[in-house]
This record gives C-alpha cells, sequence and structure tokens, in this order.
C-alpha cells in the first residue's frame, strides 16, 4: 500500500541552534528523506500567503515560503517506502498557531526541538543579520532591546532575538497539543560534542537504524563583518537591495545578494567576537525564568546556560573538542 506523501518528524527549532546542521546529518542517512527546501514553513501559514511582515529583507524571505497544500506535500513524494520523511524549519517551536495545526493534520509526527543556550543563540540570530547586512544595529545589547519596537512595526519572526529563546514557554505550550513522548528535545551543545551518539539518539527517536551517521556537518555560521565604515556606507545599499529583491524571483535574489553582501568587508573569514561576559550577564535575568521551567519540563539540566561566559561559535566549540578529544579529556562542562 503506497504512503501518502506526508512528512514522520518535523525538526521544530530553534533559529540558529544547529537546525541545519542536524538536518544535513539526518540527510545522510540511508533511512532518511528529507525534502527541498529544508524550510518550507508551511505549517506557519493557514491556507493563506505568510502575514505582511515589513523588516529588512523580510518580504523576499516571504517569497519562499510554501503555504499551499498542492505544493507542500508532494514534496516528499520521492521518498522510498523503507525512509522516514521530514522537513525543518526552526520557527515551528516558537509558532503557536503551527503547534495547533501539526496537532490536527499530522497526529502521528514525531516532533525535534533543538535548542541552544538562549543568549547564544540570540547573539549568533543578530551575527547573521548583521553579517547579512540586513540588520542596521551595529551594537547587539540595542539590538536585542529593539524587540518590542520592531515587533509592533511588524519585523518578522526571525528579528525576535529575545522570545526565540524562550524554549520553556514554546514547549509548554506544545505540550497542549502534542504528547510529549513524541518530541525529543536536543541540546545544541551535544551535536558540537558528541555529534554521532547525537544522531543516534535521534535516529532511535524516529525508529530507524543507529550507526549510520558518524558526522555533523558544519552550520550555516556567517562570516564576521566588523563594524566600521564599510557596513556605515553599505548597510543601507544592501537593505535597500532586499527591498528591491522582493520584485525578482527568489533564484536571482540569491545570486546578488553574496555579491553585495562582499561589499560589506574585506576580509572573507574575519574572527568572530564572543560576547563580552558582562553584557551577557545583563541578560541572563532575561532567561531565568524560562530555563527553569525547560529544565522541569524535559528533566534535563540547563543551569550552566545561566553562566555569564559564552562557549563561542560553531567553528570554535568544534576546534575546542577537537582538541579535547586529542588529549583525550572530556569535552563537556
Amino acid at each position: 500500500m503506497t504512503r501518502a506523501p506526508r512528512p514522520d518528524f518535523l525538526v521544530i527549532g530553534a533559529p540558529k541552534a544547529g537546525t541545519t546542521a542536524l538536518h544535513a546529518a539526518l540527510a545522510q542517512h540511508p533511512d532518511v528523506y528529507v525534502c527541498d527546501p529544508k524550510e518550507p514553513k508551511y505549517w506557519l501559514c493557514d491556507g493563506a500567503p505568510p502575514p505582511a511582515w515589513c523588516g529588512p529583507g523580510d518580504k523576499h524571505s516571504q517569497q519562499e515560503w510554501i503555504w499551499r497544500a498542492e505544493q507542500y506535500f508532494p514534496l516528499f513524494e520521492p521518498a522510498a517506502e523503507h525512509q522516514v520523511r521530514g522537513e525543518s524549519t526552526p520557527f515551528y517551536l516558537w509558532s503557536r498557531s503551527a503547534h495547533r495545526r501539526i496537532a490536527e493534520d499530522l497526529p502521528r509526527v514525531r516532533l525535534v526541538a533543538v535548542v541552544r543556550d538562549p543568549i547564544d543563540r540570540a547573539y549568533s540570530n543578530w551575527m547573521h543579520l548583521w553579517s547579512d547586512g540586513l540588520e542596521p544595529e551595529s551594537d547587539f545589547v540595542t539590538a536585542f532591546g529593539r524587540e518590542d519596537e520592531r515587533v509592533r512595526a511588524g519585523w518578522a519572526p526571525f528579528w525576535r532575538y529575545r522570545e526565540l529563546g524562550r524554549y520553556g514557554e514554546q514547549l509548554q505550550h506544545l505540550h497542549r497539543h502534542v504528547d510529549p513522548a513524541r518530541i525529543l528535545v536536543v541540546r545544541y551543545r551535544d551535536l558540537v560534542d558528541e555529534p554521532a551518539a547525537t544522531v543516534d539518539r535521534v535516529s532511535r527517536f524516529l525508529g530507524i537504524r543507529e550507526g549510520q551517521v558518524d558526522t555533523i556537518p558544519r552550520d550555516n555560521s556567517r562570516a564576521f563583518v566588523p563594524p566600521g565604515w564599510r557596513p556605515r556606507v553599505f548597510g543601507p545599499v544592501v537593505r535597500g537591495g532586499a527591498r528591491l529583491g522582493q520584485f525578482a524571483p527568489p533564484q536571482v535574489w540569491r545570486r546578488v545578494h553574496p555579491l553585495t553582501i562582499g561589499l560589506l568587508s574585506d576580509r572573507s573569514e574575519a574572527a568572530r567576537p564572543r560576547l563580552d561576559a558582562v553584557c551577557r550577564q545583563r541578560l541572563v535575568d532575561t532567561y531565568a525564568d524560562d530555563i527553569g521551567l525547560l529544565s522541569e519540563l524535559t528533566g534535563q539540566d540547563f543551569e550552566d546556560w545561566l553562566s555569564p561566559e559564552s562557549r563561542g561559535s560553531y567553528a570554535e566549540r568544534s576546534a575546542t573538542v577537537t582538541r579535547l578529544v586529542d588529549r583525550g579529556v572530556s569535552a563537556r562542562r
């Protein structure tokens, strides 16, 4: 009997928490079929186009949302009969309305939520948009504090640096719609520190073979753009181009945008600075209650997120793990 083309699992979050890396790792598994595009965003919509978000680059991005059922479900038709089928849209964890839609239409789907230290996640989110030339604010803490203003102005979810990291509230709401036994919470640090074991854990959860994937590709981090005259002068040019991008097919903008980013820096691999410990400490209280809620819901300990020290980018963490492994030392702390 031929299966209906529907996803068996969804990687639901969070943005800048390793969902792209996990998606790429699962794509290597012979028992898994993942759709293209990776993030169709279908369950964020309700049979209608996405809201008219109006932040820098938002209108261009909306062209890539797949909101029609007749376009979404055929994405899973190429899967072999033995493969579990899935997609990865990290905003599903954040979206309360997506929780309801997923529960109603996919009653047996399995959900994988990848979570990262919320302050490191927010900093990486800001870094991504800043280095793309879309974030006009060169100071992360200032940009973090402008969230409510930007939400009122109609900027898209990716600009919600603070809110996207409140996983406890998000998971608590998701539990009202989906049996917690069908939800797996994975830590970003485990993807970095123990990639093979983490993919095996996800494989067990999905009911497929273990031991098929032993590495996780590098995440989709950007090269850092240092503040200075280039982003001040060319940043408005990039954002203007992003506004014009709404009138061009997405594939055209994807070819042009990397060229415009090249205006922002004369260094292709500028070092990404860690978030200053003093700045980080100022933001810890924003998440303390939610971190406690997440620990209660999952039975996992997230107290390390309350530390004023950042563990750095994916590249830094991976390099640290490699050095420690070579020395026979545990990477955990």
